[in-house]
């Protein structure tokens, strides 16, 4: 079977931060795009959510013909995919609501679109078990914001076949995105594995008095995250081994692994870290609106962004490196 690659009408179900985020990607790379939430006041709120992207994909640079005109919100499932040629949805994080879904989405779309999920950890070949011609169906897991960042996780099901999988890579791309194959299905895949043990520590910092929210964000905003940037960890800590490189690192420092410097287990949410959490983020936002904040947040993306991309330059890398 062969699947869509070269789309015109992107579908997105759920218009939320994630799903607001597809749509403005798309719209952006000059796609129609068909939007459906069955949320009270979704259209509005997504077409606000839009707009406030819009400026930061001006100055990144946007494809001929992209226009926030182009978007579509009907009032049915069925009216937002049947003339999908990409389908993306971006609902909740329940299983039995996903099941559901991708039951009635399979049902009314083409036979040859691709349906993808934004699920952030459920697997897909669990609820993708009621969906019609299941081989089209898989996970496109993104990062917020959905318009900037580039890195989409792939996933594949027990019934997907990896023509649907290779499909879907190419469209990302096309999509001016990073697709990352994740060749195995396991809960939360790679990125939210890693960025969860990070949380869990976060979070007992905190709850054990050792430090705020703040300087914990600090810790990792003028440390290790702008190396992560372009770097990620193994080459940095290859570098931290010097000449003898990845080897000579973990003789050297593997033996710490075995110090209890970290909890697996995330601690007790009770209230009292609950109200820790809420008052130490609270500080950091100030008196700034979420909207001025994530207006500040694509700025500082676009800076880094290009940054990274002219340095690689320079050096002989290509982006995706």
């Amino acid at each position: 079977m062969t699947f869509i690659t070269s789309i015109n009408t992107f579908a997105a179900l759920g218009s939320g931060v994630i799903g607001s985020g597809w749509v403005a990607r798309a719209l952006a790379h000059g796609l129609d795009v068909i939007a459906w939430d069955p949320a009270p006041g979704a259209e509005v709120a997504l077409r606000q959510r839009v707009a406030n992207a819009w400026d930061a994909l001006e100055r990144q640079g946007l494809s001929p013909g992209a226009s926030q005109q182009r978007l579509r919100f009907v009032d049915t499932l069925e009216a937002c995919v049947s003339d999908a040629d990409f389908i993306q949805e971006s609902a909740p994080e329940r299983l039995e609501l996903k099941r559901e879904l991708h039951g009635k989405i399979s049902a009314a779309a083409k036979p040859d679109a691709l349906i993808a999920s934004s699920t952030s950890g459920l697997l897909p070949s669990e609820f993708y078990t009621t969906a019609r011609h299941p081989e089209r169906c898989l996970v496109g897991h993104p990062f917020n914001p959905v318009y900037l960042l580039p890195l989409v996780e792939v996933v594949g099901g027990r019934d997907t076949a990896p023509a649907a999988v290779q499909a879907a890579i190419q469209v990302y791309q096309t999509l001016g995105m990073r697709p990352l194959h994740v060749r195995k299905e396991v809960p939360g895949f790679i990125a939210d594995r890693l960025l969860e043990a990070l949380w869990r520590e976060a979070l007992h910092l905190v709850n054990d008095g050792v430090a705020s929210t703040g300087e914990i964000d600090d810790a990792i905003r003028f440390g290790a995250g702008l190396r992560w940037s372009f770097m990620g960890s193994f080459l940095t800590y290859t570098l931290a081994g010097g000449d003898a490189g990845m080897r000579h690192f973990m003789a050297q420092f593997g033996p710490a692994l075995k110090l209890p410097w970290t909890y697996l287990p995330a601690p007790e949410l009770t209230e009292q870290l609950i109200d820790s959490v809420v008052q130490g983020t609270r500080e950091q936002q100030g008196q700034r609106s979420i909207a001025a904040l994530e207006r500040y947040r694509d700025d500082c993306l676009l800076a880094v962004l290009e940054a990274v991309r002219a340095t690689k330059a320079r050096h002989g890398f290509g982006f995706a490196e």
